[in-house]
C-alpha cells in the first residue's frame, strides 16, 4: 500500500511540509509506503476546457509541467493527502491548477481511492481552502479520510508548525486513519468485495 503525499507549497521544506511529514511517521509505522511530491514552485498552466486530454490517453495535453507526472504518480499511488497553504482564503493556486488538469485527463487513476486534504496556515481562511480541496474527492468517488478535527496547522514558518501541539496530534491521527481505510480496504478486496461498478454517466444540462 502507498499513499501518494502532495505538497502543493511554494516553499519544498516549508509549513506544509512540516505537517505531511507528521503524517508520513504514522504512515510508515503503520506499514504504509509514502512518497512526499512537491509540486515546485515553477509556472504552472490552468486548465483551458480544450478536451484535448479525451484523446490523449488519459493525460494533459501540455505536457511542461508537472500535471501529468502528478497523473502517472497517482496509477500506482493507493491514498491520497494533498496539502497547501491558505493564500486569500484558498489553496495555492499552483495546486488548484495542477489538480483540475490531473482529475480531469487522469481522473481514473483517483477514483475510488481515499483521499484528505490538509492546510497549513498563520491564523485564519484555513476552513474554506480545506473545502475546496475536499470536493476534488466528492467528484470523484473518494472516500474522505477524516481526523479529530479540522486537518491544519498553523504557523508562519516550519518551526512554528512544530509548536502546534494539536495540529501535530491532528496530522498523526490523519496518518493512523489513513493507514486503517487502507487496510479495511485490502482486507475487503481479500475477501472478494469489490469497488462499486459504475454507472453510464448522465449529464442533465438546465438550458437546452
Amino acid at each position: 500500500m502507498k499513499v501518494l503525499l502532495v505538497n502543493g507549497g511554494p516553499h519544498e521544506k516549508g509549513c506544509t511540509y512540516t505537517a505531511l511529514c507528521e503524517i508520513e511517521k504514522e504512515l510508515n509505522s503503520e506499514g504504509v509506503e509514502t512518497e512526499i511530491f512537491w509540486l515546485g514552485n515553477k509556472q504552472v498552466r490552468g486548465c483551458i476546457g480544450c478536451g484535448g486530454c479525451s484523446k490523449n490517453n488519459g493525460k494533459c495535453v501540455f505536457g511542461d509541467d508537472v500535471a501529468n507526472t502528478l497523473i502517472e504518480k497517482a496509477e500506482s499511488a493507493d491514498g491520497f493527502i494533498f496539502g497547501s497553504p491558505v493564500h486569500y482564503a484558498a489553496p495555492s493556486g499552483t495546486i488548484c491548477a495542477v489538480l483540475d488538469r490531473a482529475f480531469y485527463a487522469g481522473g481514473k487513476n483517483f477514483r475510488y481511492k481515499p483521499g484528505a486534504a490538509i492546510l497549513s496556515c498563520r491564523r485564519a481562511g484555513s476552513t474554506a481552502a480545506f473545502d475546496v480541496l475536499n470536493k476534488y474527492f466528492t467528484i470523484s468517488n473518494m472516500p474522505i479520510v477524516s481526523s479529530g478535527y479540522w486537518n491544519m496547522v498553523h504557523g508562519s514558518k516550519a518551526e512554528d508548525v512544530l509548536k502546534d501541539e494539536e495540529g501535530l496530534q491532528v496530522m498523526r491521527t490523519l496518518g493512523k486513519n489513513m493507514a486503517w481505510i487502507l487496510k479495511c480496504i485490502e482486507s475487503g478486496k481479500n475477501n472478494g468485495i469489490e469497488r462499486p461498478a459504475d454507472e453510464p454517466k448522465i449529464r442533465t444540462n438546465f438550458i437546452r
